[in-house]
């Protein structure tokens, strides 16, 4: 009995060491990074799920989203984001409303201009080995926050291994959820204007303006 606990101990151990120093997972991820950095501005139909299986909730919603930089635009049917990377609208087309806030990237580590980024920055990462994700035969990633307080506890990414594209990503919670994001018809755009991140008010006549900076 000890020596197969002493077994699992070590195996955990071997793991934490394989998330920080797998050598195949970063050059995976440097890859894929590469890709999206020389990609000026780009768009993509995104699907959205959240996922609890102790509660038996499966919500799913699509989208479509355009990122330039630290710029992005976020549609959904129940709301609209964008973020110019100072300023953040949330638009809620069912009472006609926007909040508007000061871009914080801390609050925002996981948003879709840095989900490509992300593994640099306090994680840990591995390899886990390969699957077939809607056709795409992708590497299966790991990422381990350093933070052990961190919102969650881990991120999963698959990328293509034909092209380097992320496929999908799901993100763990310690509350049990599971938000899983799914990317289709990535396309790049080369004449995105900066203004084209940025909320007019005159484009949602009569809408109620709340500012919370």
């Amino acid at each position: 009995m000890k020596k197969i606990l002493l077994a699992v101990v070590f195996g955990v151990f071997a793991t934490a060491s394989m998330a920080q120093y797998d050598e195949n997972a970063l050059a995976v991820l440097d890859a894929m990074s590469a890709k999206y950095k020389k990609i000026p501005a780009y768009s993509a139909n995104i699907t959205s799920s959240l996922i609890n299986e102790t509660e038996g909730l499966n919500e799913k919603f699509s989208g479509k989203i355009a990122v330039k930089g630290e710029m992005y635009k976020l549609e959904l049917e129940e709301q609209l984001v964008i973020n110019n990377g100072t300023t953040v609208w949330t638009y809620l087309p069912d009472v006609n409303e926007v909040n508007i806030d000061n871009y914080n990237p801390e609050d925002d580590e996981m948003s879709p201009s840095k989900i490509y980024d992300a593994y640099k920055n306090g994680y840990k990462y591995v390899l886990l080995g390969e699957q077939n994700v809607n056709g795409v035969l992708c590497s299966e990633i790991d990422l381990i926050p350093n933070d052990r307080d961190a919102q969650f506890f881990k991120i999963k990414l698959f990328i293509a291994k034909s092209d380097n594209s992320l496929k999908s990503w799901t993100m763990f919670d310690k509350s049990g959820n599971k938000y899983k994001y799914s990317i289709k018809d990535f396309k790049q755009l080369n004449n995105a204007k900066d203004s084209d991140f940025t909320f007019n008010a005159a484009d949602f006549p009569g809408v109620d303006i709340i500012d919370l900076r």
